[in-house]
C-alpha cells in the first residue's frame, strides 16, 4: 500500500519535475533552432530549472545534484548578466 505524500513532498516533487522539464525544454528548443542559445528565454529556463532541481535534490539530500545545479544556475546567471551588459 502506498503512503500518502504530504503537502511538502508534493510541492518538492512538483518543483523538481518543473526543473527537469525546464532544462530539457531549453535543450530541445535550442537543438531544434526554436530559440537562441544566447537568448534570455534559454537562460531563464536553465536558471529556473536548476533552482527546481536544487529544491528536490535538497529535499532528498542528493548532494551531487545540488552541486551540479548550483553551478548550472551560476552559469545561467552570468549569461543573463552578459545579455544586459
Amino acid at each position: 500500500m502506498k503512503k500518502k505524500m504530504s503537502k511538502k513532498q508534493v510541492l518538492a516533487e512538483s518543483v523538481g519535475w518543473y526543473g527537469a522539464v525546464a532544462i530539457l525544454a531549453a535543450y530541445a528548443l535550442v537543438s531544434f533552432n526554436i530559440i537562441s542559445g544566447n537568448g534570455l528565454i534559454f537562460q531563464l529556463l536553465n536558471l529556473t530549472g536548476a533552482i527546481g532541481i536544487i529544491a528536490i535534490a535538497s529535499y532528498k539530500k542528493v548532494r551531487q545534484s545540488i552541486v551540479l545545479n548550483i553551478f548550472w544556475g551560476i552559469v545561467a546567471i552570468v549569461a543573463i548578466i552578459r545579455i544586459y551588459i
